[in-house]
This record gives C-alpha cells, structure tokens and sequence, in this order.
C-alpha cells in the first residue's frame, strides 16, 4: 500500500481523499454466488436486518471472522508458563532418529527415480 503525503496546510478532507484513493486502488472486488435453501436465506436476511445491515454485508463480515478464527485457531496457540518451558525443551532437544527415519532418509525419492 503506498502512503500519501499531505502538506499541512491542507484540512481534513483531503485527508480523507488521500485514503479513499489508497483503499481504492488496493480493493479489487470479485464475486461469490452461492445457492442456499430459503429457509437458510430468510434467517441470515433476519439477522442482518437486526444489525441493520445489508445481506451482503452480513455474510461478508461473519465468513470474514470465521475465517479469521479459523486460521488462529491453525498458527496460533497459548501455553502455560509450565507447558511453554516443556515445549521449548523439547524443540531444543529432539528426540534421536529411529530406524524408520533412518530408513526414510535413506530411500531415494520418487522425484529423483
């Protein structure tokens, strides 16, 4: 994202222009077309109208967070100082290979055959 240079002279609502122009030019929209039963469609447009919010806007913003969630929930995870000192221990000092990872490493790989 390039940023933009506003001389102090200028008021707020060039500042304002000067992001609409940068969010502009980085937000590429696309569509997604979903087929969903009525019942489905009648309960997300309900709890959208409750937020006062578009269909559109309603689905963009739940799958936006689930997605969010669900990709913490993949890289990211929290330990007990206990646990931590455990963990790390045994990323300092792995285990020594076993027969069947010396065997492994030994085989030629199928991309090489």
């Amino acid at each position: 994202m390039t940023k933009a240079r506003i001389a102090p002279s200028e008021s707020a609502r060039s500042a304002t222009t000067a992001v609409a122009v940068r969010a502009s030019t980085a937000d590429t929209k696309g569509s997604i077309n979903l087929r969903i039963e009525t019942g489905t469609r009648q309960l997300i447009d309900d709890a959208a109208a409750v937020l006062g919010k578009t269909r559109t806007e309603f689905m963009v913003e739940s799958a936006r967070r689930q997605a969010v969630d669900v990709l913490l929930d993949q890289r990211l995870f929290t330990l007990d100082p206990e646990r931590y000192d455990a963990f790390m221990q045994a990323l300092d000092n792995p285990p020594a290979p076993g027969p069947k990872l010396k065997a492994l490493l030994r085989r030629t790989p199928a991309w090489q055959k």
